[in-house]
Formats: structure tokens, sequence, C-alpha cells
């Protein structure tokens, strides 16, 4: 099994694998073209989003600058609109539903390490150490509006049609029609 496919699986992987790190360099040079192109010539901002994301629907927009890892983890649904200054580790998939309305600062985290401080670095096979990382998908349904400075961790799944409160920790997921917030982000009520 490749370090991608253990990656993908959610098993413990070496991020300082070559393939990896090519799939991340090539990403991280396309985003950062992407973020130097003038905000009104949004038909090569399209291009490039097609070239860096592994999905993109029609009419989504985001705002520079964004960040990814790999950017062909991502898949966004149409008539999305992310704003300026999201990041999205997608060490894993991050799946963002159709109508989605994600706030400035957002960020999308899949990836984590052991707790353990004598399990978070091992040898690789050429004798080097690296950082213990497994990593776990993100799903954001469709309808969900996440507010300013959210951060979402590994594994989360917000349901269809949530709201989630501006700068909430989201550590665990959120069931559909709910309105959420705080840190850790909790469920306040249910959004009829």
């Amino acid at each position: 099994m490749s370090e991608f496919e253990k990656m993908m699986s959610g098993k413990e992987y070496n991020p300082t694998d070559e393939e990896l790190r090519k799939k991340s360099s090539k990403a991280k040079n396309l985003i950062r073209e992407y973020n130097n192109i003038p905000a009104e010539n949004t038909n090569l901002r399209n291009e490039y989003l097609k070239k860096i994301l592994g999905k993109c629907e029609k009419n989504v927009r985001i705002n520079q600058p964004f960040f990814v890892d790999y950017g062909s983890n991502i898949e966004i649904g149409k008539n999305s609109i992310i704003n300026m200054n999201c990041t999205f580790l997608d060490t894993n998939r991050i799946i963002i539903g159709e109508n989605a309305v994600i706030a400035p600062d957002v960020k999308i985290y899949t990836a984590f390490h052991p707790i353990k401080v004598s399990e978070r670095f091992k040898k690789g096979e050429n004798g080097k150490e690296y950082l213990v990382t497994a990593a776990l998908p993100v799903t954001i349904g469709d309808n969900v509006w996440i507010g300013g400075g959210t951060i979402i961790l590994p594994g989360v799944k917000v349901g269809n049609n949530c709201v989630i409160g501006a700068r909430s920790v989201v550590t665990k997921s959120i069931p559909d029609n709910s309105v959420a917030f705080g840190n850790p982000c909790k469920v306040v009520r249910k959004n009829c």
C-alpha cells in the first residue's frame, strides 16, 4: 500500500514520502498562482480551480487568498461561496455540498497526530524521522453556512441546512437542520 493510499484510508502514513511531497508541491504552486490572479478575472480563476480541486461544480466562488494542502482531495458543490483567507488541509477528502456559504478565515483540517509524545515521531525507510500522521475526511452538507473563524476538525460531518456560529471549534459531527456554535461546538437549536 502506498503512502497516498494509507493517507486516504485513514491509516498512519509518512508525510515526507516523495510522491506525497510532489503532489503537495504541485498544489501549493498552483494555489500561489491562483491567489495572484486579479479578482475580476473570473474565467482564469475558474480554470485554475478546475486544475487545483478534485471536483468543482458550476457557479463556485473562492475569494483569494485560499490555501490547500493537496487540493485534489477537495470537492465543492454548485453555488458554493468560500470567502477569503480560508485554509483547507485536505490530507483526506473534504466534501462540501451545494449552496454552501463559508465565511472568511475558516480552517478545515483532516490530519491529526498521536497525543503521546513517544509515538509522534518514527524513522522512515530512509532512516530519517518523520511526524506520524493520519487523516479522516470532513463532509459539509448542502445549504450550510459556516461562520467566520470557525475550525472544523478531522472526521467531522456537518449535516444539511446547518448554521455554525462564528469562531466555533467543531470537534464532533452536527446533525441536519441544526444551529450550533461554541468551543467545543454544540447544537443550540433546530433550524426550522
